[in-house]
C-alpha cells in the first residue's frame, strides 16, 4: 500500500484509522479536515481547497482521509486502496459526541490549530447534517466503488470488528 483513501461519515473513526495505518505503514497521513478548515473554525474557499487536495493526491505515498466528495474521483484514480468505513449511524452520533467531550476546549489532531471543540449552534447542525445526509452520503460513496478500477483494493468496513480484522491482517 503506497496511496490509501479513507472515507465515511462523520464518527466512523476515518482519522483514527488514518492516525493507526500511517506509521504502520511508513506513509505520511493527511487529513481533509486541514485542508477545509482554517484556524478558528473559519472555512477554506473551494478555489485554496482543491489545489491543496490536488497537491496531496500527486505525491507518490499517503494516507487522505476525510471528506470533500468533489475530491472522490481524482484520490480514487491515485489511490491503490480505498477503506470506506460504513458504520451505523448511531454509533457514528454516539462518537461524534464522545469525541466532542473529550476535546472540549482544545483542537483534536486531525484539526488545524484554534479550532476547538465547544458545545454552540453548530454542533446541533453537524448532528443534523449528519443525519440529514446519512444516505445521500452512503449512495454517493456506494456509486464511487461501482465506478472503481478492478485494480484497486477496496475494504468496505461495516463495524469496529470489521475495521479491528481488517487492521489485524495489515503489516
Amino acid at each position: 500500500m503506497k496511496r490509501v483513501m479513507i472515507v465515511g461519515g462523520p464518527g466512523s473513526g476515518k482519522s483514527t484509522l488514518a492516525r493507526i495505518l500511517g506509521p504502520r505503514l511508513g506513509l505520511p497521513v493527511f487529513h481533509m479536515d486541514q485542508i477545509h478548515w482554517q484556524e478558528n473554525w473559519v472555512e477554506r474557499p473551494m478555489e485554496e481547497k482543491l489545489p491543496m487536495a490536488q497537491a496531496v493526491e500527486t505525491q507518490d505515498r499517503w494516507v487522505f482521509e476525510g471528506g470533500m466528495s468533489v475530491t472522490y474521483g481524482n484520490r480514487m484514480q491515485r489511490a491503490d486502496t480505498l477503506i470506506w468505513l460504513d458504520l451505523p449511524v448511531g454509533l457514528r452520533l454516539w462518537r461524534v459526541t464522545k469525541r466532542l467531550f473529550r476535546y472540549l476546549g482544545k483542537a483534536r489532531p486531525d484539526l488545524p490549530p484554534g479550532c476547538h471543540e465547544s458545545l454552540h449552534p453548530e454542533t446541533l447542525r453537524f448532528y443534523r447534517f449528519i443525519w440529514q445526509t446519512r444516505h445521500a452520503s452512503r449512495a454517493k460513496i456506494a456509486k464511487l466503488l461501482a465506478e472503481a478500477d478492478e485494480g484497486l483494493k477496496v475494504a468496505h468496513l461495516r463495524s469496529p470488528s470489521e475495521v479491528q480484522a481488517w487492521l489485524d491482517k495489515q503489516p
